[in-house]
């Protein structure tokens, strides 16, 4: 078994923090065997480097190695990308294609930001995870696979399995061993070193003489927070050794090619979900509707105590629910209802009768009106068809492209209406 310091120069890994070399350990650890890794980390951390470790120490290093960035891959494609496809299984397969999965059969996969996967490529994952096996897109063939996943991702997958947006049952699955990689500000030892590094490797690279830091500069090179990890710093040696003349380099010149920092004060965030909150249109919509019905019970209810009991009455039993309904005015203390004589207010079977048979009269009519227009719209399409068919001699091909629909269509409409 290779020791930590010979991997680092293997695979060129710089650095000597704990956190650093106790990851490294692990990988090393778990690579003879066939156990499921996720690496986590922050974004730039070099995750990358943990899958090339496992696989190159494993027995499987003579098989192949794929990397996939499953958030570079569009949702519409990554199982076909995956698992591949058959011809003819959507528009555009012409030709059968075989998935990463069965390409890298005796070899190790990595799966990096595998956060990103939608929940119904992650239940294809857990069945290869599980038994090995898996359906190319469009087929209905099982084919077995025997691959090794290494994943990694830079969210917090709690968090995303709490919002539904990750399978719990998949996460345990692919963190059997979880190897977590440091971020650059916890290394303040390092960070020097690899600036060095990538300054030399630069000035190797376009022929330039390597830069210099002074004491004040290598301070603040440390103490800044490098949000963007090696990748930042690598970003920032590479400008610095190209711009400058002057290779000397103080603490102003590094401190005009860093981003103005805001505050490292952490800050607190209410994720909790209030219930005025809505996600989307509908709970919206269900929360006016639902309103709306309410209101309308309270209404309906205050004018039955209405007809019973009248206006004074009402007033002085119901004043919360007036108010509610009504809301408060500004120059009324009072709701004014207007006074109308007690009998007037009791209604007899006879008028009620009445009322029922215009309700109904009212309801005929608006039928009618409906109908009517029904019929209209049909005279008004059969007038133009045919005189569409007259203009066109009977051509209904014309015809049908006259009245910007397809020949089909005018067929079957000649035959609705017996043309």
């Amino acid at each position: 078994m290779e020791t930590v310091q010979a991997i680092k120069q293997r695979f060129e890994i710089i650095g000597n923090d704990p956190k650093l070399n106790r990851a490294i350990e692990k990988a090393i650890q778990v690579a003879p065997t066939d156990i499921s890794v996720m690496v986590t980390g922050e974004s730039g951390v070099g995750k990358e480097n943990i899958p090339r470790i496992i696989h190159s120490l494993s027995h499987r290093k003579h098989g192949k190695y794929i990397a996939v960035n499953c958030g570079a891959i569009p949702e519409g494609t990554i199982d076909s990308e995956l698992f591949g496809h058959e011809k003819g299984a959507f528009t555009g397969a012409t030709s059968t294609r075989e998935g990463y999965f069965e390409v890298a059969d005796g070899g190790t996969i990595f799966l990096d930001e595998v956060g990103e996967l939608p929940l119904t490529t992650q239940v294809r994952l857990l069945r290869v995870l599980e038994n090995g096996e898996f359906i190319k897109v469009g087929s209905s063939q099982v084919q077995k696979t025997n691959v090794r996943i290494v994943a990694a991702t830079n969210v917090n997958l709690f968090n995303a399995i709490e919002k539904g947006k990750f399978r719990e049952d998949l996460y345990y699955r692919l963190s059997t061993v979880e190897i977590t990689l440091p971020p650059l500000r916890e290394r303040n030892d390092d960070i020097h070193l690899l600036f060095r590094k990538f300054v030399a490797d630069f000035a190797h690279k376009y022929k330039m003489p390597p830069l210099r830091l002074d004491d004040d500069a290598v301070q603040l090179l440390q103490k800044f927070r490098w949000s963007g990890n090696i990748r930042q710093l690598r970003n920032v040696a590479e400008q610095i050794s190209v711009l400058e003349t002057n290779r000397d380099i103080t603490l102003a010149t590094l401190q005009s090619y860093l981003p103005a920092e805001g505050s490292n004060l952490p800050s607190v965030i209410n994720d909790s979900k209030k219930e005025s909150d809505f996600s989307t249109e509908r709970d919206i919509l269900y929360k006016v509707l639902f309103d709306m019905r309410s209101d309308l019970n309270d209404l309906k209810k205050l004018t039955l105590e209405l007809m019973k009991n009248g206006t004074s009455k009402v007033q002085d039993i119901n004043p919360n629910l007036i108010q509610k309904i009504y809301g408060n005015q500004q120059n009324d203390s009072e709701i004014d209802f207007e006074e109308e004589p007690r009998t007037s207010v009791v209604t007899t079977p006879a008028v009620r009768e009445d009322n029922y048979q215009m309700q109904d009269d009212n309801y005929l009519f608006a039928e009618t009106i409906e109908e009517e227009e029904i019929l209209r719209l049909e005279q008004k399409e059969i007038e133009m068809i045919k005189k569409s068919l007259e203009k066109n001699k009977g051509k209904r091909k014309a015809a049908a492209d006259e009245l910007g629909i397809s020949e089909r269509t005018l067929y079957r409409k000649i035959k609705q209406f017996d043309l």
